[in-house]
C-alpha cells in the first residue's frame, strides 16, 4: 500500500472533483463544471503518468471512469452516462502524455 502512494494521492484528488466539487456549484455552473472536471482528469492524469513507474498507472483511465459512475446517480441523471467515457479518454490521453514526458525527462538525464 504504502509503494502505491502517489496514486492513491492523485487518485483521491480526483475522487474529491467528481464527489466534493459539484456540491459548491450552482444549478446554471453545471456546463462549466463538466470542462473544470475534464481539465483536472487531464492534469491529474498527466501527473500520474509522469510520476508514476509502476505499470497500475496505465489502469487509472479505467479506474477514473468507473469511479464517476456513482456520481451520475447522486449528481445528475442518466444522460450523464456519457461523460465517463469521455473521462476514459481524457485520463488515457493523460496516461500517454505523462508517459512521454516522463521518457523524455529519464533520457535528458543521461546526458
Amino acid at each position: 500500500m504504502r509503494k502505491y502512494l502517489k496514486e492513491i494521492i492523485i487518485l483521491f484528488i480526483q475522487l474529491m472533483m467528481f464527489y466534493l466539487f459539484p456540491l459548491f456549484a450552482g444549478p446554471t455552473d453545471a456546463m462549466g463544471m463538466v470542462v473544470i472536471i475534464i481539465w483536472s482528469t487531464l492534469i491529474l492524469s498527466v501527473i500520474i503518468g509522469s510520476i508514476s513507474k509502476r505499470k497500475i498507472k496505465y489502469y487509472y483511465p479505467g479506474i477514473v471512469a468507473i469511479l464517476f459512475i456513482p456520481s451520475i446517480y447522486i449528481y445528475y441523471n442518466e444522460s450523464a452516462l456519457i461523460h465517463s467515457i469521455w473521462y476514459l479518454f481524457v485520463s488515457f490521453i493523460g496516461i500517454l502524455l505523462g508517459s512521454i514526458v516522463s521518457f523524455f525527462n529519464k533520457n535528458d538525464k543521461k546526458f
